[in-house]
């Protein structure tokens, strides 16, 4: 069975290869701006199957997955910060604070429906100080990453706690619920 992801990200290819399943990697090409009054969970839920759909349509002969992932912050969408001052403003922001990381995952083919799970990641962060946040930025330049850090680097200095399902979750690729849909749908795996 071939396998593609719908996605450029190094994290996620990371991630997928950890099942050590042979997959092709594809941008999906696919708009990925919010619609007027979408909140962060439907913005997840719509991207993931678009991006796995989008690629499916092209390759009749594989099964495709796609992802999506954002922060949310009282209800508001955070999204990669792109360069230094929007991290820092991200990080500022969300200081001695809880935030919900929805990441959804979507497996799709050409000629059926496709398969969907959302996974949610509460991460609080400690309170922190402006040098500390500026000092973390600096050392991880965490500039592609929803919410601006990497909780499998030097991001983890930053909680006090993670309430997840599925650490790979925050991430960006829950390979959890990835391996069920992934079985589901008559890959092998463990």
């Amino acid at each position: 069975m071939n396998l593609i992801l719908a996605s450029t990200s190094r994290y996620r290819q990371a991630l997928l290869s950890r099942l050590n399943l042979p997959f092709e990697v594809i941008r999906p090409e696919v708009d990925e701006t919010p619609l007027l009054g979408e909140t962060p969970i439907e913005l997840v839920q719509r991207l993931a199957p678009m991006k796995a759909g989008a690629v499916a349509a092209r390759k009749p002969d594989a099964w495709v997955l796609g992802s999506d992932q954002i922060a949310e912050l009282d209800g508001d969408p955070l999204g990669k910060p792109g360069h230094r001052e929007r991290a820092i403003a991200q990080l500022s922001a969300m200081s001695g604070r809880t935030v919900a990381f929805h990441t959804a995952v979507a497996v799709a083919h050409w000629d059926g429906p496709i398969l969907t799970s959302l996974d949610t990641t509460l991460v609080r962060f400690r309170p922190l100080l402006p040098d500390e946040i500026e000092r973390y930025v600096d050392a991880e330049q965490p500039f592609d990453c929803a919410g601006s850090f990497k909780s499998e680097g030097l991001g983890i200095t930053l909680f006090t706690a993670i309430e997840s399902r599925d650490p790979t979750g925050l991430i960006g690729l829950p390979l959890i619920e990835t391996a069920r849909l992934l079985r589901d749908v008559g890959f092998q795996l463990p």
